[in-house]
Parts: C-alpha cells; structure tokens; sequence
C-alpha cells in the first residue's frame, strides 16, 4: 500500500496539516551547511553569528527547504511520484534558528493530465514550513509528476 495518493485522488484546494513537527538542532545546521561546502559563518560559527543583527545562528535555508518538501513527502507522493519537475518561488519571510521546531502545511494549487505521458499528470503544491509560534518561516510552490492509479489487470 502507497501512502502517497495517485494523481487522481489529489484536488484543487485539499490543505494537509502534516502531522510530523522537527526541531532543528545546532549539529543539523552545522552538518548541513559543511556537508553541502556552505561556510557562511551566519551558520557555522557561533561567535560570529553572536554579532549579526540575530544574535545567534540562523538555519540553512536549503535545510529548511529539504525539510519543507521531505516533511511533506509521507501524506502526498510517497511511492506515487515519479519525478520532482521543479520549485519556485521560493520564499524565507521570517529567520528560523537552532532550536526552534517546524512543522509543515501543504495545500494542492492545481493539477493537469501530462501532455506527453498519458499515465501520469502534474500536481502543483504550495508548501508552508511554520515554527513552533506558528509563523510562516517558508515557503514554495513545487510541481511534481504524479503517477495515475495502476489499470487493475
């Protein structure tokens, strides 16, 4: 069994307040921007980041993305995707640090058949990563290529 939905399961408007949250860490920031070859010292250097305007650490913004679409993945296209096509607008309206914890709220903008390949189509999300005060920390809209319910043999 797919925990993902098949392409026509998905409807415009549908909103998933998904149920996982995560606290980001200081090593997953660290880890994050040295695995990825990011030495801005906003993120890895304490003392320095002591000194900005935010007074400590800020969060990777790619670590935040991943989590923002990877949180996501379990309620919309585990096992019923086959490609990611692509996101934009992709928007970090208010800091998110070391310590605080995300959670993860996608809504279903829209969806087409696939042009060229008739067992699939395109759903466009839009998804919201909020922090523990429920402020809106980030944003994207992302489409991606969903498989259609397998024809029964």
């Amino acid at each position: 069994m797919m925990a993902g939905l098949w392409f026509e399961e998905f409807q415009e408007g549908m909103v998933f307040d998904h149920e996982w949250s995560r606290t980001i860490t200081e090593t997953d920031n660290r880890w994050f921007s040295l695995l990825t070859m990011n030495t801005q010292p906003l993120h890895i250097d304490a003392h320095y980041a002591a000194k900005s305007e935010w007074g400590r650490p800020l969060v990777n913004s790619l670590l935040t993305l991943g989590l923002m679409v990877g949180m996501s993945v379990n309620d919309t296209t585990f096992g019923t995707t086959l490609a990611n096509l692509g996101m934009s607008d992709v928007r970090f309206p208010k800091p998110l640090f070391e310590g605080d914890t995300v959670k993860v709220r996608t809504t279903v903008r829209s969806k087409r058949e696939s042009k060229s390949r008739p067992n699939e189509g395109i759903v466009n999300f839009f998804h919201e990563t909020l922090n523990q005060n429920g402020e809106v920390v980030a944003t994207c809209e992302r489409a991606a290529l969903m498989r259609k319910r397998p024809k029964a043999a």
